[in-house]
């Protein structure tokens, strides 16, 4: 017993140190890329002209990823496939992803952030776990751990941060042996971005309801139907734009620089910038119900053209941008406050799109406040239902069936 007992607080020590490593490293890259983000929204703001510039910055991200001999990329998709096959993560996607991101921001392309910080961490994690030359299944908790910390250093939400970590690789099956590194690394990504000064990600509601009520509940599984239904939207369209861009321009140059002209042009047609970038503002602008009436549609086609033609980034903040638009504009039909409405449509968005209902959840108690728990457990568990096997990730193992209690292991469509 007593050996048992060494065993498991050994490796508990363990744990506790390499979590600690990976949340320092990494963190301290979130933090520098945060800021290299920051920066790059700051300078395009100020000076619209660079948009004009867009297709050549897209010709030097295709160039770098070429000169590395990673032409064919596979993003997040491949942290995830590392983690489940323990596949070799090179660390050449850290400082690839961290420049072209920044780059697709700078000039005004339509991308997030999450996505690079999932490569970030996945692919620095797990060349420390080469280094420490720990063994095929600690490599990959190393993998997950660099995960957290990205996202938690990115978005300030360590609790989301891990169980999404463990929850996105293959739904339905909760990796709990990384829990304590996870969260170990996530606190210490969070905890040094709040040194540096940046603010975690929050929302103010106001006009949200008071208690549980049976009309409030109708009107909640209305948001997560729907929700689940432009879920279903948003990845379609996504992956319907990436495959027209490979028919009909199979070279990556020209399919970089041809989404660069697209983007331009639409950017003119709609007469706004509010669609370049990641448009954290106007999310932010949705809780008051300052938005377009069809700005999430817009966001979609913008993200999809930006990303479909090879420019980098992230999926995740652009569904925030059109949960949070959808919902404060269909709030208006509904006699619900914009500010709770937009909330209920980023839960519902970030469910569907990404499978994950617990930590579609606990983003939004970290995002929204805990008070309307319950309700966004309603329309996360109804859009997580009715979005089928679609996602963001193609390489996302969904194990079990949505709707009845049988193994079906599948990816994500």
């Amino acid at each position: 017993m007593w050996k048992k007992a060494y065993e498991q607080f050994r490796i508990f020590g363990e744990w506790i140190f390499f979590g600690s490593i990976v949340g320092i490293i990494v963190g301290i890259v979130g933090v520098l890329f945060h800021f290299g983000i920051e920066i790059a929204t700051e300078y395009r703001i100020a000076h619209p002209w660079v948009l004009w510039l867009l297709p050549f910055g897209g010709l030097a991200i295709v160039y770098f990823y070429h000169l590395e001999g990673m032409d064919k990329d596979r993003g997040t998709n491949f942290i995830l496939v590392s983690v489940r096959t323990n596949e070799n993560i090179t660390i050449k996607m850290a400082p690839l992803i961290f420049v072209s991101t920044i780059i697709t921001h700078f000039f005004g392309g339509s991308s997030g952030r999450e996505g690079a910080a999932l490569q970030l961490g996945g692919s620095i994690a797990g060349k420390l776990g080469r280094i420490l030359e720990l063994d095929e299944k600690d490599e990959r908790i190393m993998t997950m751990c660099g995960m957290s910390a990205a996202f938690s250093a990115l978005f300030g939400t360590p609790i989301a941060s891990v169980v999404f970590s463990m929850e996105v690789i293959s739904v339905g099956i909760m990796h709990y042996s990384a829990i304590v590194p996870c969260t170990i690394s996530a606190l210490i990504g969070a905890g040094l971005s709040s040194y540096f000064g940046i603010n975690p990600t929050a929302f103010l509601l106001t006009g949200a309801p008071q208690g549980i009520s049976f009309s409030m509940c109708i009107n909640v599984m209305f948001f997560g139907i729907i929700g689940a239904i432009l879920s279903i939207l948003f990845c379609t369209t996504m992956k319907k734009i990436s495959t027209l861009y490979k028919i009909y321009f199979p070279n990556p140059y020209k399919r970089v620089f041809v989404g660069g002209c697209i983007v331009i042009a639409l950017t003119y047609i709609v007469g706004t910038r509010d669609y370049n970038g990641a448009g954290m503002n106007v999310i932010q602008w949705a809780f008051y119900g300052g938005i377009e009436p069809f700005a999430f549609l817009l966001k979609i086609v913008f993200t999809a053209v930006t990303l479909g033609a090879g420019f980098k980034g992230g999926e995740i903040v652009p569904s925030f941008f059109v949960g949070a638009t959808f919902g404060a504009t269909i709030s208006n039909f509904m006699q619900l406050s914009p500010s709770f409405g937009a909330a209920l449509g980023m839960a519902a968005l970030f469910c569907g799109v990404t499978n994950c209902p617990l930590s579609a959840v606990i983003l939004s108690v970290e995002l929204f406040g805990g008070e309307n728990i319950v309700y966004y457990m309603l329309v996360c568990a109804i859009s997580y239902m009715l979005s089928g096997y679609y996602g963001l990730y193609s390489e996302q193992k969904i194990m079990y069936s949505k709707v009845k209690p049988e193994f079906i292991n599948r990816n994500a469509e």
